[in-house]
């Protein structure tokens, strides 16, 4: 390894941020390395590093139109390799609080499909940069800093086979790209500067997953069935085809505040059950299932505040999960990485070492919509803790009389959908002419909705 730093950018992580980054820093750096303790090329399967990756994902509208432009005919090989793209309404039967929204073309494209999909599709584009290198079975140690602490200018690594010793990988520019689990807090600490704050939203969510072999298909001309966890009706499900023709699904179940769809197989087809979307359990309760139920938990959304420290080293910045990570059930996480992608594109434009406070500001400034949105929807929730103000509740009360109005109006499905897919403000659904329609729709009566199954009944 070289001593000095040789017009080289390193990116801690393999994750679809850290994929990302490395892709965009390529377009400047002559050298650019991506660090994991995982195996990354040619991996097609589940990562020990991605532990949610075995449950329901999807790209939503804003995210596939940056992973479209920067890897041009990334949609298409992604339909051939099986993946089935659709309308993010019109392909998709909505249900929110037992009732199915009205559907609506609205333009806009949704991938439904597994993480290791999405993942192996864009590492395969990203190993072809010949300017990018993956050093796989590495275990991050920490970050190398001058002698006074103002700039970082390395990352110290070790391979994993237990027989080496750490070793630095000297760059002009490393970004921590390792998610929840990012180490950078403790690092600032160790280098003499503050941690950020941090925002957490506690919702003791679960996913549980298991798949199937259908033997008729239940979608149709659809692409998915989702049924999307309310505070009324907090039991969840993404539903959807795995690609080839053999009648392979994947049934995703989401439970909140302790209510865990069980790994029980007989408690986990009791807990479709009680989904109220009868569909679902007609679909899988006769299917083959092809694998038992597992989990993954997700205790709360963490939000760290980079933007309002005031010192930070240069040479380094964070990016993906390690900055803000969603509760997953509203699929925020990947189109947020795109989109920062792109910060980091801009700033680049201008300088090869971006200044991170200027850097943490400008994602802040993409984060800031979909955390209030997706933070306000948790806390209609009654067993999240937070304080609910004024402006709280009366966001959440009017957004279930849009969901229970867009049961019957298909403008304001679309309109719900652009704001889902992150390409229109959730302050769109304030419009006049779509609060005149809210009004004149909300009132209609419903039809008959399943009973809410109590918290706690589908814990192990």
């Amino acid at each position: 390894m070289p001593e000095q730093p040789v017009g080289r950018a390193v990116v801690l992580g393999g994750s679809l941020a850290g994929l990302l980054a490395a892709n965009v820093l390529a377009e400047v750096y002559p050298e650019v390395l991506v660090v994991d303790r995982d195996e990354l090329a040619g991996v097609a399967g589940y990562r020990k590093g991605v532990p949610h990756g075995r449950h329901a994902h999807g790209l939503v509208a804003r995210g596939q139109q940056i992973l479209e432009k920067q890897f041009p005919g990334l949609t298409a090989d992604m339909e051939a390799a099986g993946v089935q793209p659709g309308d993010f309404s019109g392909a998709i039967r909505w249900y929110f609080n037992g009732m199915q929204l009205r559907q609506a073309n609205t333009g806009l494209l949704s991938v439904p499909c597994t993480r290791p999909v999405i993942e192996h599709q864009v590492r395969n584009r990203v190993e072809k940069v010949s300017n990018i290198r993956f050093l796989e079975g590495y275990d991050i140690v920490g970050v190398e800093a001058t002698p006074d602490k103002s700039r970082v200018v390395g990352a110290r690594v070790q391979r994993r086979d237990g027989g080496s010793d750490p070793e630095v990988l000297h760059a002009d520019l490393v970004i921590d790209a390792t998610g929840r689990g990012s180490r950078t807090p403790t690092w600032l600490e160790e280098l003499g500067y503050s941690r950020p704050e941090e925002d957490r939203v506690k919702v003791d969510l679960a996913y549980t997953t298991r798949h199937y072999r259908v033997r008729n298909d239940p979608f149709g001309s659809d692409i998915a069935v989702i049924a999307a966890a309310t505070p009324t009706h907090p039991r969840g499900a993404f539903y959807y085809r795995l690609p080839g023709d053999d009648g392979r699904v994947e049934l995703s179940l989401t439970g909140v505040l302790g209510d865990h769809p069980p790994t029980d197989p007989d408690k986990f087809l009791e807990f479709v059950r009680s989904v109220p979307v009868p569909e679902i359990y007609e679909s899988v309760r006769e299917a083959e299932p092809l694998n038992d139920p597992v989990m993954f938990r997700f205790p709360a959304s963490v939000r760290r505040r980079f933007e309002r420290l005031t010192r930070f080293p240069a040479g380094f910045l964070v990016i993906g999960d390690a900055v803000c990570s969603f509760n997953p059930i509203y699929a925020q996480g990947m189109a947020i990485a795109a989109v920062e992608s792109r910060v980091l594109a801009d700033k680049l434009s201008s300088t090869t070492v971006p200044d991170p406070l200027e850097f943490f500001q400008e994602i802040s400034r993409q984060i800031d919509s979909p955390w209030e949105f997706a933070a306000t929807a948790d806390l209609g929730y009654a067993g999240v803790e937070g304080r609910r103000t004024a402006k709280i509740r009366m966001i959440n009360a009017y957004v279930a009389k849009v969901q229970r109005a867009a049961v019957h109006d298909p403008s304001l499905t679309n309109a719900l959908m652009r704001v889902a897919g992150l390409i229109d403000e959730p302050t769109s659904l304030l419009r006049p002419g779509r609060m005149l329609r809210v009004l004149r729709q909300a009132g209609r009566r419903p039809n008959r909705v399943p009973a809410a199954a109590p918290l706690g009944a589908g814990r192990d």
